[in-house]
């Protein structure tokens, strides 16, 4: 019994006690903060969308997503009608548990209790946990792709290719997020065949982990295939969005956190490089740069590169505890800690929503998502006013029309308290869910140009200045003009 735990001691290697107790207190406190405020303020313009689309108008895929993050947000709405808590705690737990597995990656790495806790508190303060406020593909993505890391930097420690098979299941729900985690296992396998592990390349579990992955993604590949491809307009959209490469860089290093997040992510990269205990997990950080740029470079938007962070937060929290810093040297560091975490905090919606100012300086408040979250609603409120004072006759013959999806879906989910109980919209994954029936002869309109569906109608009227317009006698059938409204 002796030798064969010592022959699995040699062939896996050794590593520290997870330090449970600190990491887990960690990971609740980030959780928790995001239960606590996730009652403010309301719903957001791309959470309305999600639920909406999920809850009425479920598929198997949209013009701009895989099903999964739909098909949660509706099925939690309608388990728990109007609750921000139920509706926002998976994105609570998906930050926890990314805290947990970054202090993982940092024990796989080498690294003892105490640069496991520091990789926590980096994942922690993270600009990660501020966009998990809200029930997104953006937030909930980065925590799988770290499980993967996690996975691959396990399998290149212990050459367990039972990792690969679960990798390649975490891939599978991933996939069903979004579409962009291919990009990941091509740099990871690109990598690997220059830098090494080949043997990588040859492991049969890896490809029976892709196959798990290709099989479960068939049906959102088949609602893609049968509706044109639409996903493949995204690039794009996302472009066209683009701020500029110094922005790119400014978003994508400062979302690594404002204070020690940035300086962690830095210096983790440089020791992924440097560092001779890390060279095996080399090829791992070059794949990660290799990702980086790609997304630069298809002008993508920065929080993607939240999704790269746990690896090297890791690595500098396992190579500064190598170090032997001087015990003096734990004040600062606590301190620069605390106020990340600070930072942090006032960035997320603990603010009374009467505070009107979004920033301190170059510090983002938590007001910020009061704007976008009650405009929405406001819209919605002017909409179902104006169209409840119509007469019952124009009422009957009138569909709710919106310029963009944020005001579609939010009109929609808060419409049926004036009576509305559909919208439509030519604008991205709206114009897949219906056309207005026949019967509509008149279209409430909102939105910003009230020329876009003057062609199709004998006149227009505005109702509310700038914002709602009444379009009245349709000129042409809707089998005719809903080809023509499609909009990006």
């Amino acid at each position: 019994m002796t030798s064969l735990r010592t022959s699995r001691e040699t062939s896996t290697g050794e590593i520290a006690p997870f330090a449970r107790l600190p990491v887990l207190t960690v990971a609740v406190l980030a959780a928790a903060l995001l239960v606590v405020t996730s009652v403010r303020y309301a719903h957001g313009f791309d959470e309305l969308y999600f639920l909406v689309a999920g809850r009425d108008h479920p598929a198997w895929g949209y013009f701009d997503q895989p099903p999964l993050v739909p098909l949660l947000a509706g099925t939690l709405d309608r388990l728990f009608p109007g609750s921000l808590l139920a509706f926002r705690l998976p994105m609570a737990l998906a930050v926890g548990a990314g805290v947990v597995i970054t202090a993982l990656i940092a024990r796989e790495l080498g690294g003892r209790p105490p640069a496991q806790l520091m990789a926590a508190g980096l994942s922690a303060t993270s600009n990660l946990v501020i966009l998990s406020h809200w029930v997104s593909t953006y937030a909930l993505d980065p925590f799988l792709w770290t499980v993967v890391v996690f996975l691959l930097v396990r399998w290149t420690r212990t050459r367990r290719d039972g990792l690969l098979v679960r990798a390649g299941a975490v891939t599978a729900v991933s996939l069903e997020v979004k579409f962009l985690i291919p990009a990941l296992w091509a740099a990871v396998l690109v990598s690997a065949a220059i830098l090494g592990p080949r043997r990588l390349l040859s492991r049969p579990k890896l490809w029976l982990g892709a196959l798990i992955a290709v099989v479960a993604t068939i049906p959102a590949l088949v609602w893609q295939a049968t509706n044109d491809w639409p996903y493949t307009h995204m690039s794009g959209v996302v472009a066209a969005e683009f701020p500029g490469y110094f922005a790119f860089a400014r978003d994508g290093l400062l979302g690594a956190g404002m204070g020690v997040g940035v300086l962690a992510l830095l210096y983790g990269v440089w020791r992924l490089f440097r560092s001779p205990s890390l060279r095996p997990y080399r090829y791992l950080a070059v794949a990660l740069l290799l990702v980086a740029v790609v997304v630069l470079l298809t002008h993508g938007r920065s929080y993607y590169l939240m999704s790269l962070y746990a690896l090297p937060f890791a690595a500098a929290a396992t190579e500064l505890s190598r170090r032997k810093l001087v015990r003096w040297w734990r004040l600062p560091v606590g301190i620069a800690f605390g106020l990340s975490a600070a930072v942090t905090v006032a960035a997320l919606p603990v603010w009374p929503a009467s505070v009107t100012a979004t920033s301190f300086g170059p510090f983002s408040l938590g007001t910020v998502f009061a704007g976008g979250e009650t405009a929405q609603k406001q819209v919605a409120d002017v909409v179902g006013q104006t169209y409840s004072a119509l007469p019952p006759a124009v009422k009957a013959q009138t569909a709710v029309y919106a310029e963009i999806y944020p005001f579609a879906a939010a009109v929609e989910y808060y419409g049926p308290r004036y009576g509305i109980t559909e919208v439509y919209s030519g604008h991205r994954g709206y114009w897949y869910f219906d056309r207005p029936p026949d019967r509509a002869r008149d279209v409430l309109f909102t939105g910003f140009d009230p020329t876009l569906l003057k062609p199709y109608f004998a006149s227009v009227t505005e109702v509310v200045p700038g914002l709602v317009w009444l379009y009245s006698g349709r000129t042409q059938s809707w089998d005719r003009i809903w080809p023509l409204v499609k909009r990006q």
